[in-house]
């Protein structure tokens, strides 16, 4: 096999498959890239067999062919080479030639033979939907992944359509690590399969390397899902993922329903007073008290090994007096994905799930279990 590729080409080609090639693996296969060659376009392809993406490039392609090589060592390379053109030979017993200006580097290669098999995607499967859409989704439920990989059914994102009264389609994403739970709703036009309207859980992996995928560009893409998992296109590239396979809680009962005392607070004011009680927060003393009248919040943090701080700010609160203590991480996580100027919290007391949603907007609802005073 031998190709001709633009640098840049190249290396966009390898760091975008970067975060999915298997670091730690038993597999030494899973640890490098496909490289296919034919006609005129280069193939790249990664998986760990949870995750794969596989995408076309143009090349000038001297003789068809592929091979695997290990995708940190060969992005590295690239990286470092001239801005110039590259040009990639296979000689025998899987070695690899590659040559840029007067730089050359040879290395082994693994034969494609032992590669994972990555499925046909049949394009009529998959609806549209937009990036922006999706990447803010992503973003307002991502931070309350479950990290405790024995809770797998947490580890990821549920995503479901609902169908409202009007008959229009609702896309909710959902995630919670058994402290928090983070909802974002979004409108999605056209019809959907019986995997959505049933809601599946996207791997925790999966969802990070779908947001790259959004964050490159606007525009719509192609999601769907086949096999058992869920299949993304943008431009020459497709990315799958397996599903995770499990029961989602129901997420619906979590929702507290009588919280009736709400306040009303600068976001921006409430982020910056919780980051600065956070400092002296520590893993042993890691919460920040919020005390609530009609006159304000007093926010406060108490730390016997570093001292103590104090902050009061103006908020709009017509109920009872009410203290409430936080992980000041759980705050922060939600109010850096909250996009209005302000926030609503909505308590019932001081040991019940609170609530935090954005004012006059109804796409994104956390829910947020208070420390034990």
């Amino acid at each position: 096999m031998e190709f001709k590729i633009e640098k840049e080409q190249f290396l966009k080609s390898l760091q975008k498959i970067q975060g999915i090639v298997e670091k730690r693996t038993s597999m030494p296969i899973l640890s490098n890239v496909l490289l296919e060659a034919a006609e005129s376009s280069l193939f790249v392809t990664a998986t760990d067999l949870e995750v794969g993406m596989k995408s076309r490039y143009s090349a000038e392609v001297i003789s068809s062919g592929k091979i695997t090589v290990s995708a940190k060592k060969l992005y590295e390379i690239v990286k470092e080479l001239p801005n110039q053109q590259i040009s990639f030979l296979t000689k025998d017993n899987d070695w690899v030639e590659i040559k840029c200006g007067k730089v050359q580097f040879n290395i082994v290669g693994l034969s494609s033979e032992e590669f994972p098999y990555f499925p046909e995607v049949k394009e009529e499967n998959l609806f549209e939907i937009g990036s922006t859409l999706l990447r803010g989704m992503i973003e307002r439920t991502s931070y309350a992944i479950c990290t405790d990989e024995t809770k797998y059914n947490l580890n990821g994102i549920f995503i479901k359509v609902e169908v409202r009264s009007d008959g229009s389609n609702c896309l909710k994403m959902v995630s919670t690590d058994g402290h928090r739970l983070s909802i974002a709703s979004g409108d999605l036009t056209g019809t959907v399969g019986p995997e959505l309207s049933k809601g599946v859980i996207l791997p925790k992996k999966g969802v990070y390397e779908m947001k790259k995928v959004t964050d490159e560009e606007g525009g719509n893409l192609l999601f769907g899902f086949m096999d058992n998992s869920a299949v993304l296109k943008q431009g020459d590239s497709y990315m799958v993922m397996r599903l995770v396979d499990g029961e989602f809680p129901d997420y619906n009962r979590v929702i507290p329903t009588s919280n009736t005392q709400i306040v009303t607070v600068n976001r921006d004011d409430f982020s910056h007073s919780v980051r600065r009680m956070a400092i002296l927060s520590s893993e042993k003393f890691k919460g920040i008290m919020l005390e609530i009248t009609t006159g304000g919040i007093k926010i406060s943090s108490s730390n016997p090994e570093l001292g103590d701080a104090m902050e009061e700010l103006d908020v709009t609160y017509s109920g009872e007096p009410i203290s409430v203590r936080f992980n000041a991480r759980y705050l922060l996580d939600v109010l850096s994905v909250t996009e209005t100027e302000r926030i609503e919290m909505k308590f019932k007391d001081e040991l019940s799930p609170s609530i935090i949603v954005p004012e006059n907007s109804n796409t994104f609802i956390a829910v947020i279990m208070p420390m034990r005073l």
